[in-house]
């Protein structure tokens, strides 16, 4: 066996020996986290961040119940030395980031720096990132052929929400849940129906329904319009633009409202095609069977891959919250 060879055998041993020796040595990070799909989230974000210094462990807020939530995170953060020496939290957004301090919550998410948070209204538009939504399309149908622009789709419709969603953000930065709730901006802007050959036409659409609501809230609050207006510079520091709209909306309505009414459609066709694919290559009746079966076999559905994905790396917001771990490890 070459020396070399020999030497790089030996490394990766040892390295790979040294990672199943107990962590003395280290300091242990708990991270709490919100619920059950937060945990491998936040767990990709923090791997690349380990060292011979340190290691995260990622839990539920409580080891005595089965309370969860942001609440019971912030909580556990209260009257605590072990806050940035031991332990960390990592929270949803939410609005708070937008809130920018308008609440106490939001100032306290702000400005305390072991407090991490998403940026994007929660981990569910990290998910939802335009950008990786093709891969999300592959893993669900092993077909990677790509039949929608899924930046074009949503960029557009984040643009049409957008004058909507400062109205929205405009009344809670105010403390009024009331006059123009969140539940009633998501009937605004939700995907009635997809039809893939033409996209845009759901979006039309949802124009109407937005204007519509706009000329409404225009008429009942004339000597707001000019100050909801003015809240496009303020968040557009924050990474809030009219194309990025979707990234700071309610998380479960995107993914379920938006982002899963475009890909079950999509999903469908691509392994409709493969099947196709399987049945014309065949060549006879049981090996197309066979074929068949073991590419069903090996298919999961469209929304485990997408409450799986994690390949918003390059997503700006993504990168933030890594800046903020890069941060806090160099300084432990």
């Amino acid at each position: 066996m070459p020396t070399s060879l020999r030497d790089n055998l030996s490394s990766a041993y040892i390295h790979a020996a040294d990672k199943l020796r107990p962590q003395t040595g280290r300091r242990r990070i708990v991270a709490y986290v919100e619920s059950y799909d937060d945990v491998s989230f936040w767990r990709s974000l923090f791997q690349g961040f380990e060292n011979d210094k340190c290691y995260f462990q990622v839990m539920l807020p409580s080891n005595t119940s089965l309370a969860k939530g942001k609440k019971m995170v912030l909580l556990n953060t209260l009257n605590t030395d072990e806050l940035g020496k031991s332990l960390i939290a990592c929270v949803d957004s939410d609005y708070d980031f937008l809130l920018q301090g308008a609440t106490s919550t939001s100032r306290k998410i702000n400005e305390n720096k072991y407090i991490f948070q998403t940026y994007a209204y929660a981990i569910e538009n990290h998910h939802c990132f335009a950008g990786s939504l093709h891969e999300v399309c592959v893993q669900a149908t092993l077909n990677d052929r790509a039949i929608l622009d899924f930046d074009k789709f949503l960029s557009t419709y984040s643009q049409i929400a957008y004058p909507l969603f400062l109205w929205n953000i405009w009344f809670y930065r105010n403390h009024d849940t009331h006059s123009f709730p969140m539940n009633e901006f998501n009937q605004f802007t939700r995907i009635r129906y997809f039809n893939l050959n033409n996209p845009e036409s759901c979006l039309k659409d949802m124009e109407k329904d937005v204007n519509h609501k706009l000329r409404l809230l225009e008429r009942n609050y004339p000597n707001l319009v000019t100050k909801v207006k003015d809240l496009c510079d303020v968040f557009h520091p924050l990474g809030l633009t009219p194309e990025t709209t979707y990234l700071y909306m309610q998380g479960h309505h995107i993914m379920d409202n938006v982002v899963m009414k475009i890909l079950i459609p999509v999903c469908t066709v691509l392994r409709r095609e493969r099947e196709e694919e399987i049945k014309r290559l065949a060549t006879h009746e049981e090996q197309y069977r066979n074929e068949l079966t073991a590419y069903q076999n090996s298919l999961c559905p469209v929304e485990q891959m997408l409450k799986k994905n994690i390949s918003s790396r390059s997503l700006f917001l993504s990168q933030w919250v890594r800046e903020d771990i890069k941060e806090f490890v160099e300084n432990i």
